[in-house]
């Protein structure tokens, strides 16, 4: 006898999970319950529903993280993780409750409008979580650099060379004394603070170096070392954030993914586009705009560029000095229709995205 397919949302949080179930031909989910949150406890309410070839389960993603997919694959349990923004809602419904909010997972995961997300595999989760600390101690060392730069400035002490934040810089700043030891001891605190977040970055990028060579994606972490302005850790950031680039099927979809198509409000006769979607993915997306304002520059191939080539598949060089030249050309024909410099290179950046999937695709990114 075949098994009738139960749909099951899931409400996850840290404490609880609230489950809610769906029947094909009922015409409203029903509750099972709020449970403390535990793959034991979870594990053993499913097993009440059915085998586990008849359950469908979905959770919204979030800071729980993709424990619980894995978990629910590993017993026979088919689950999908949802993107919460393309969620559907409904604009005059007032109430959220954690129930509410499993039965709407259940119901809309039985009528197939719930979007799913890419959970990726376990290694490229480490990676990525490895890419994001190094991010967090840049924002960190972004942050103490400016307090001791207010600090300084509040007490007139300007300090008037060409470069700020390398040797010179550092030396002027430890010359500086204060009349009160409290000042002292704030001056301290701030240098020390800059000099630990600049160490940590430093690590961070000696335990991608090390670490990429080993891992599965480092074929293509090697491929987009090959476009002007993607280093190494540029190109860790974009793949560990991305994933193997084949699941996109164009470079529309990437583009899209990476929120970097114009908005639009059209309806009937009226036309209305706005700023870029800043949707998907915002970590590849900052580093991706952050490579485009390299293609400033006339096509060159200085000496790292051309290192970074020689270990590229002659394919992927060729994909990647075209992008140089169309790039730049794209760069320049905007500025001469007056764009301002940040729209011109977010859409230098929406292309630059079109010759990373187009690497993406090679199917040999490696030099013989």
């Amino acid at each position: 006898m075949k098994s009738t397919i139960r749909y099951v949302g899931l409400d996850v949080h840290k404490d609880t999970v609230t489950v809610a179930v769906c029947e094909r031909g009922t015409c409203a989910p029903g509750n099972v319950g709020t449970f403390p949150s535990g793959w034991m406890v979870l594990a053993k309410q499913l097993k009440r529903l059915g085998p586990p070839e008849s359950l469908r389960c979905c959770y919204e993603a979030g800071p729980c993280g993709y424990d619980l997919h894995r978990r629910l694959r590993s017993a026979g349990i088919e689950c999908m993780v949802v993107a919460p923004s393309l969620v559907p809602k409904q604009a005059g419904n007032r109430v959220k409750t954690d129930r509410r909010d499993a039965r709407k997972l259940a119901r809309y995961l039985r009528s197939g409008d719930l979007t799913a997300v890419h959970v990726p595999q376990e290694t490229d989760e480490a990676m990525r979580d490895l890419v994001r600390a190094r991010s967090d101690s840049k924002k960190a060392q972004q942050t103490a650099r400016r307090q001791l730069f207010h600090f300084l400035l509040r007490h007139g002490r300007r300090y008037e060379g060409k470069t700020s934040w390398n040797g010179v810089h550092f030396a002027w700043i430890r010359k500086q004394h204060f009349e009160h030891s409290a000042q002292e001891c704030v001056l301290s605190d701030y240098l020390e603070t800059v000099e630990g977040t600049t160490e940590r970055i430093r690590r961070y990028d000696d335990d991608v170096a090390r670490l990429v060579p080993s891992w599965s994606l480092s074929p293509l972490v090697t491929g987009l070392q090959a476009l002007r302005g993607v280093s190494l850790v540029s190109a860790a950031v974009i793949v560990a954030e991305l994933g193997d680039l084949r699941r996109f099927d164009n470079p529309r979809q990437l583009m899209a993914y990476l929120g970097l198509v114009p908005s639009e409000h059209s309806s009937g006769k009226t036309e209305r586009k706005g700023g870029i979607t800043r949707t998907g993915n915002a970590h590849a997306r900052w580093v991706i705009v952050e490579a485009a304002w390299a293609y400033r520059f006339p096509p060159r191939m200085s000496p790292e560029i051309r290192r970074r080539n020689e270990l590229a598949a002659s394919e992927v060089q060729e994909i990647a000095w075209r992008a140089q030249q169309r790039l730049y050309r794209k760069y320049r024909k905007l500025l001469g229709r007056r764009k301002n410099i940040q729209q011109t290179i977010t859409a230098v950046a929406r292309e630059l995205v079109g010759f990373i999937w187009a690497i993406g695709q090679q199917p040999n990114l490696l030099a013989s």
